[in-house]
């Protein structure tokens, strides 16, 4: 996918559709959240390689959302005041996973990943 804040859209569709697929219904909302999330940071990288969006099946009822970017800056953990306006991505995709979520860094880039369950 490209860099661009559309990419943010084709992502959550693509989240979407895998989710049907497999008849998980029930985390749909959850995944197509965590995937903004996680989309959106890497196209704020300025890096202008594509980034890769995976949904993979790694439980019965849990998906790993996995984003491919080629910047190797890692995304950090930051707990926004009340009157900030972002910095609010990872800890909404923290809580909403439990917690369940890593970075892996590659020669080229990273792949920032988030587990949804139930």
């Amino acid at each position: 996918m490209p860099y661009r804040p559309e990419s943010v859209g084709l992502a959550r569709r693509l989240v979407r559709e895998v989710l049907t697929g497999w008849g998980l219904l029930h985390l749909i909302d959850t995944a197509a959240l965590v995937t903004s999330e996680l989309v959106t940071n890497a196209a704020k990288t300025g890096c202008h390689r594509h980034m890769t969006v995976t949904v993979t099946l790694i439980a019965d009822a849990t998906v790993r959302i996995s984003v491919r970017d080629g910047s190797r800056c890692l995304p950090v953990l930051l707990r926004a005041s009340d009157d900030d306006e972002c910095h609010r991505g990872l800890a909404l995709v923290h809580q909403l996973t439990g917690g369940r979520w890593g970075v892996t860094v590659e020669p080229f880039g990273k792949v920032v990943h988030a587990d949804v369950a139930r």
